[in-house]
């Protein structure tokens, strides 16, 4: 934890008044007890607390000035306003993009290019009235704007479930030159010719026809028809960049993926599909305080210029939690060890 710039963290709990009132468990203690039972999968409130008290004597060391009861935690969740954590998070993610804003995605390009996709969250509707989906049924949605330098979330916005993703295209400011990849007629005005043998079918220009869509864009654009080799499948891309080669325009959505691989890490490694609280500011400030963490070990990843996957990195984090021993140290020794005993479960020549 000591990556955290505090001193934002402070910024935003001022600008939100999280403190206000709270004598002994603060903010601070707030992030670091949902932190900890993120890294260590704790089920419930009463697991937190259970596990916290068993780390009694070295919660100081960690960070956390006192004793945390889980009415308190709930509480903490369910009044102080989650976008404390929101705008954090945000901290962290403008932290992290800057780090990995030089790292290569697959695709020689030198302007930007983001992914925008959405994934929806189950829950109970009779625990979460508030997100009511359908008849029987609530969900809430996470839409994100993912830049594809180091796969970091920059834009997120979590609404009620049948919110489509068409709606949030407003709130995207859209950067010059960017690209903007995201899911889903026409009429072809002019085609060029292409290499079949890329898996390339087709590029073409054309308009659309539809009484809406027509309306609402009327300028010409590119199709590009593209035969997956490895899967038979045939995809049809629309862009309005008319001068990249037809070839990238493929392989720039197949970029999209690491959005999917973004929504299924920290559904699998992070606790965003079972809730400690049961109110809107609860589930917030829960998801809000994951992404910082999936951000702030992509920021340790590449500060400490680590080379292991989140995962790896995650996993250790979750065994050393209250190690008193340098980060980097400690990962280098248990990586070294892991590296050892690989080494030395393989076979010699001379035992052959």
């Amino acid at each position: 934890m000591g990556f955290l710039p505090k001193h934002e963290f402070n910024k935003c709990i001022h600008r939100y008044r999280g403190n206000y009132r709270a004598r002994h468990f603060k903010c601070y203690d707030q992030f670091l007890c949902m932190a900890f039972a993120h890294l260590t999968g704790r089920e419930s409130l009463r697991d937190i607390e259970t596990f916290l008290r068993a780390m009694q004597t070295k919660l100081y060391h960690a960070g956390i000035r006192c004793q945390v009861s889980r009415s308190t935690l709930a509480d903490a969740n369910e009044n102080r306003d989650w976008r404390i954590y929101a705008e954090f998070a945000q901290v962290l993610i403008g932290q992290a993009r800057k780090l990995y804003a030089q790292d290569d995605f697959g695709v020689q390009l030198e302007e930007t290019a983001y992914v925008f996709d959405s994934s929806t969250i189950d829950l109970c509707l009779s625990l979460f009235p508030w997100a009511r989906f359908r008849q029987r049924k609530a969900a809430i949605k996470l839409h994100t704007l993912m830049d594809l330098h180091g796969n970091i979330p920059c834009l997120i916005r979590i609404t009620e479930g049948k919110t489509h993703d068409v709606n949030l295209l407003d709130e995207l400011i859209l950067e010059p030159g960017a690209f903007y990849i995201m899911d889903r007629g026409y009429t072809r005005r002019s085609s060029r010719p292409v290499d079949k043998s890329s898996g390339l079918r087709s590029d073409q220009t054309i308009v659309l026809h539809g009484p809406g869509s027509s309306k609402g864009y009327p300028d010409a654009l590119r199709r590009i028809s593209y035969c997956d080799p490895e899967t038979a499948k045939r995809l049809v891309f629309l862009t309005n960049h008319f001068v990249l080669p037809a070839l990238t325009i493929p392989q720039l959505y197949k970029c999209r993926w690491q959005v999917e691989l973004f929504f299924k890490w920290i559904k699998q490694h992070l606790r965003i599909k079972a809730f400690y609280g049961t109110s809107e500011n609860a589930v917030k400030t829960q998801i809000w305080i994951a992404i910082s963490i999936y951000v702030l070990v992509a920021i340790v990843k590449k500060e400490l210029n680590i080379d292991r996957g989140l995962t790896e990195i995650l996993q250790i984090f979750t065994i050393c939690l209250f190690e008193k021993v340098d980060v980097l140290q400690l990962l280098m020794k248990i990586l070294l060890q892991n590296e050892s005993e690989h080494l030395g479960n393989q076979l010699t020549l001379s035992d052959l």
